[in-house]
């Protein structure tokens, strides 16, 4: 069987036989594609400069970010045994065992001396079952206690 021709107004599309590229869009129709130059590119360094930190040591500028560094401080920090205080300030996501920032705590009314559970990111007004006292506001993370309210963690 012998080949088609296309008799459509438009334009073909690129195929890989093809000898000239097709011109950019918005370029006027009937017009060459843009001359080559006979010079090489140039070719641009895709490796760090030697100035930079992460260079340096060998190493990702986003790793050395996680772990907390300034500029004139070396890599050195004993990561299977972080400190109490690093953990807490980390991500729930990103400490060395995952676990949650809430928890459950008890609240004594100041009132009536009743003690009701409330989660500590509560998102709605926690009222005392007693009194009708308002325990907790919500904010936008943790709730925030009424004034003169005690609390306790609970234990797990």
């Amino acid at each position: 069987m012998g080949a088609r021709l296309s008799t459509s107004p438009l334009p073909a599309l690129a195929d890989p036989g093809r000898s000239q590229p097709l011109p950019p869009r918005g370029a006027p129709r009937g017009t060459s594609p843009p001359l080559r130059s006979s010079q090489p590119p140039v070719s641009r360094k895709l490796t760090p400069r030697a100035s930079s930190r992460a260079a340096r040591w060998g190493c990702r500028l986003r790793d050395l970010h996680g772990l907390g560094l300034r500029k004139d401080q070396h890599a050195s920090r004993d990561l299977l045994h972080p400190s109490l205080d690093e953990e807490k300030k980390k991500h729930k996501k990103k400490r060395l065992v995952q676990s949650p920032n809430s928890y459950f705590m008890d609240v004594k009314c100041p009132g009536c001396y009743k003690i009701t559970t409330v989660f500590s990111h509560a998102q709605t007004v926690v009222l005392c079952v007693g009194c009708s006292t308002v325990l907790c506001q919500p904010t936008g993370g943790k709730a925030r206690l009424t004034e003169g309210c005690s609390f306790r963690r609970k234990q797990h």
